[in-house]
């Protein structure tokens, strides 16, 4: 890794359907970072485990979200990529901060009250403590910048609290890393729900277009997407969040402006936009698959055990000054 370059990570979870709101609103953002900066991406298939999983599939998804970085241009050589349970620095530095966070602290985290509702006593520890492994994971690599979005920006600042007030009890030993807000295409809403961010976990597949979608069925999802009162073909946030979601999501497939759209579809109707939405976004799947389907497995595989050989470099490297720090290990 180049010493005159910040470092980035980042992860996803190798559960759900990854979707254009994913790689609208990360994976592009990743990739543009992979020049400027040095880039660790994860698949944190221990953060999946929080809910259950079925053992037989979660080690295909986790091949298979590899396949969606790479993709979506996500560079090997370029970056590391790594599974978070072949490194296991992250659970014994996830432990070692449990011991300086507050119940307080985990109490405040907003998805966990969405995702636990009313069932807030009978979820696993797991859903309840994951910021703090997220916190463990950030840290691991002297990180200096994490893309997120607009959702995860709490758990950012978890994770500089921790690192603030271990730095405060023992010594300098974390970077303070720094939250990383993409501002168009960060937060691609629902095709059913447009006040309500497009998931890979919503439980209606009419809530998103997945990557692996084909394009017939993309199309059909989009012409059944919300759309407001009116017909005008208008960005608004506030008055018109349906069509500004879709117009959000032609723009950036299309590389054009939202001005050049609302110019171009001025006086024609939703079913015109979405004919065309449909096609702008059945090229961009049909290009995407020929990419995914391209990788092997195998290939897959060697590159998650090399990532795993360099994450480990890194994270052990930090894991051991921390454990310095605490007198849990004599120093030189």
């Amino acid at each position: 890794m180049a010493i005159d370059k910040k470092i980035v990570f980042s992860g996803v979870q190798p559960t759900g359907i990854l979707h254009i709101g994913n790689y609208l609103g990360a994976l592009v953002q990743w990739k543009e970072m992979l020049n400027e900066y040095n880039c660790i991406f994860c698949v944190v298939d221990y953060h999946a485990i929080t809910i259950k999983q079925d053992p037989k599939k979660i080690n295909q998804q986790i091949l298979n979200t590899v396949k969606i970085y790479l993709a979506s241009g996500i560079d090997p050589k370029k970056s590391i990529i790594f599974q978070q349970s072949d490194v296991s620095a992250h659970t014994e530095l996830a432990w070692i901060l449990n011991c300086s966070a507050h119940i307080a602290d985990l109490n405040k985290m907003i998805q966990f009250k969405e995702k636990a509702g009313l069932h807030r006593e009978t979820v696993s520890v797991g859903l309840y403590d994951y910021p703090v492994l997220m916190a463990a994971d950030i840290l691991l690599y002297n990180t200096d910048i994490v893309p997120v979005g607009e959702d995860q920006v709490q758990h950012v600042e978890l994770a500089r609290g921790l690192a603030k007030r271990f730095n405060n009890q023992f010594g300098e030993t974390f970077k303070i890393p720094e939250a990383v807000i993409k501002k168009a295409g960060a937060r691609i809403m629902g095709l059913d729900d447009p006040t309500k961010k497009m998931s890979k976990s919503a439980k209606s597949v009419a809530n998103y277009i997945a990557l692996t979608d084909e394009p017939a069925i993309a199309a059909k999802k989009i012409a059944r997407a919300i759309t407001d009162s009116g017909s005008e073909i208008k960005y608004n946030r506030e008055a018109k969040p349906a069509i500004s979601n879709l117009l959000t999501i032609s723009s950036l497939l299309s590389n054009k402006s939202i001005n050049e759209l609302e110019k171009k579809y001025q006086g024609k109707g939703y079913g015109v936009f979405k004919k065309d939405l449909a096609e702008i976004v059945g090229n961009f799947l049909t290009q995407f698959q020929k990419k995914y389907n391209n990788f092997k497995d195998s290939e897959v595989k060697e590159i998650l055990q090399q990532g795993s050989e360099r994450a480990k470099q890194l994270a052990y490297k930090t894991l051991k000054r921390v454990k310095e720090k605490l007198g849990i290990i004599p120093t030189l």
